[in-house]
């Protein structure tokens, strides 16, 4: 399985200089777990992904989408292959706004006048399959797990699983201050890494409390709660500039050495080994 972080940043693209080590699209994660191409959110940084795919002639995608907010969705009509009718790009998304199907929120965002085209003009885009925000289903080779996550409208947090090796993608999350999630704490038992919702620090939570987002010290909570081997921190406040998120990563790495913070571009490879970051390339 390899992982590469195609966008990392929260809420808002950021394009400034400053944000550049780090990166300032919006969510997006590429998972190839054997031949099974999977993309997790359709951030802006799923715009480069599509083109990096497209060149090495990947013409099947899985899409899994943690919710509909237009953060973790404005890249979709930039992603190139949804354009090319001989690909074949399945969305999967589970729990969002209740009572709106995935068909409908996408709709609501990709028409006119909101964007001058709808999903009729995306030959390459298959299907669109509402999944259980608390189940098991099968992308080609790989095994993915569902569970929900705390957020305004609700998101779902996934869990892949392939060839012994696993990632989780957990984010929009809002933590509990009292207690550790439990439904987390399942999701991610024994994962390789751990990709979490840390927008926040803990002596910010207070006043941002309904806002559906958590921090990289809750992060490192629940690895060490769930035997986890290591934590990205990721979904970075569009406030935060290359310097102001080295800070977070020296802070991390001596909470828990297996802690680091999520930057655009690299890709990780896992396996049975304790850490991932060791094996960036």
């Amino acid at each position: 399985m390899l992982v590469t972080f195609d966008g990392v940043r929260g809420s808002i693209p950021c394009a400034e200089r400053s944000f550049m080590r780090y990166g300032g699209n919006t969510s997006c994660v590429h998972v190839q777990a054997g031949s099974t191409e999977i993309l997790v959110d359709a951030g802006t940084g799923i715009r480069r992904a599509g083109e990096r795919l497209q060149r090495r002639g990947v013409k099947t995608f899985h899409l899994l989408l943690s919710h509909t907010h237009w953060d973790h969705l404005c890249g979709l009509p930039f992603f190139a292959p949804v354009y090319d009718a001989s690909c074949d790009v399945s969305i999967h998304a589970g729990r969002h706004e209740p009572g709106v199907s995935l068909r409908e929120a996408l709709a609501a965002h990709i028409a006119p006048p909101v964007f001058p085209i709808d999903l009729g003009d995306m030959p390459g885009l298959k299907r669109l399959t509402d999944v259980e925000a608390s189940g098991t289903f099968a992308l080609g080779s790989a095994r993915v797990t569902t569970r929900p996550l705390r957020h305004p409208g609700g998101a779902t947090g996934y869990r892949i699983d392939h060839g012994g090796a696993s990632v989780c993608y957990v984010t929009d999350t809002e933590h509990d201050p009292e207690t550790l999630d439990a439904r987390i704490l399942e999701l991610i038992a024994g994962t390789d890494l751990l990709i979490y919702d840390s927008t926040y620090l803990d002596e910010e939570m207070q006043g941002k409390r309904g806002w559906g987002h958590s921090t990289w010290q809750e992060g490192v909570r629940l690895c060490l709660a769930a035997g986890a081997k290591s934590l990205a921190i990721f979904h970075h406040d569009p406030d935060r500039d290359d310097h102001a998120m080295d800070r977070i990563e020296r802070a991390a790495r001596q909470a828990w050495r297996s802690a680091f913070v999520a930057r655009e571009g690299p890709s990780l490879s896992l396996d049975s080994a304790p850490t991932a970051r060791d094996r960036t390339r």
